[in-house]
């Protein structure tokens, strides 16, 4: 396949953060008057930045989120992820034969970088990603579908977007990266496949991300 550079999304992929961030994202919404079911909160937010959030909110209802909406939502959604948070299972591996192969890889994810690096600690994920190897969001203003994010990982990892390859967990993810021209592999832990209907390939479990990303495994 020739890939110069593997970029993976966060929530989802690197740390299975998913359920326990729109659990407490759908009942912080449903708190504040704004009835959200979990499945609701995957539906419409899995895979995008906190702004997503302020503006369905506001086109659905005419009403504005509090000021302070993202920070209660991170105080809460941290030490949940003290208490909870895993890596997703077999990533850990991957990453593992990235680094002996000598693949370039980077993380480029809607959450913040504070929210990012608190995962990735609570997750014991942090030794395999150094401070320049992430990317979110708020460097480029527009969260997913918007191919920004990516396109800006690429630059910064000096590889051409025709020879990335990302791997994502949701439609939004799927959409960016397409919109960015990558390749991209759908892990379908969360979505069924035929939501993540754009990817270039899906798969199930990490075991068989390795083989799809031409390492052997």
């Amino acid at each position: 396949m020739g890939y110069e550079l593997v970029i993976f999304d966060n929530d989802g992929v690197l740390v299975d953060s998913e359920p326990v961030a729109n659990t407490i994202l759908s009942e912080y919404l449903t708190e504040l008057g704004h009835p959200t079911t979990y499945e609701e909160s995957l539906r419409d937010y899995m895979g995008s930045a906190v702004h997503r959030v302020h503006d369905l909110v506001q086109e659905r209802t005419g009403q504005r989120l509090p000021a302070d909406f993202e920070r209660v939502l991170n105080e809460r959604l941290f030490a949940a992820f003290a208490r909870d948070l895993r890596p997703v299972p077999g990533v850990a591996d991957v990453l593992g034969e990235l680094s002996a192969t000598g693949m370039p890889y980077c993380v480029a994810s809607s959450s913040s970088h504070e929210r990012i690096r608190v995962g990735h600690r609570a997750a014991g994920m942090d030794e395999w990603f150094e401070e320049e190897w992430i990317f979110s969001a708020e460097e480029v203003g527009k969260g997913k579908p918007a191919p920004d994010l990516f396109l800006h990982a690429a630059d910064m990892m000096g590889v051409h977007p025709s020879r990335c390859v990302v791997v994502e967990d949701s439609p939004l993810g799927v959409e960016a990266a397409r919109a960015a021209g990558m390749d991209v592999l759908g892990f379908t832990s969360m979505v069924p496949a035929e939501r993540l209907a754009g990817a270039t390939a899906c798969f199930g479990e990490m075991k068989e991300l390795s083989a799809l990303l031409g390492l052997g495994g």
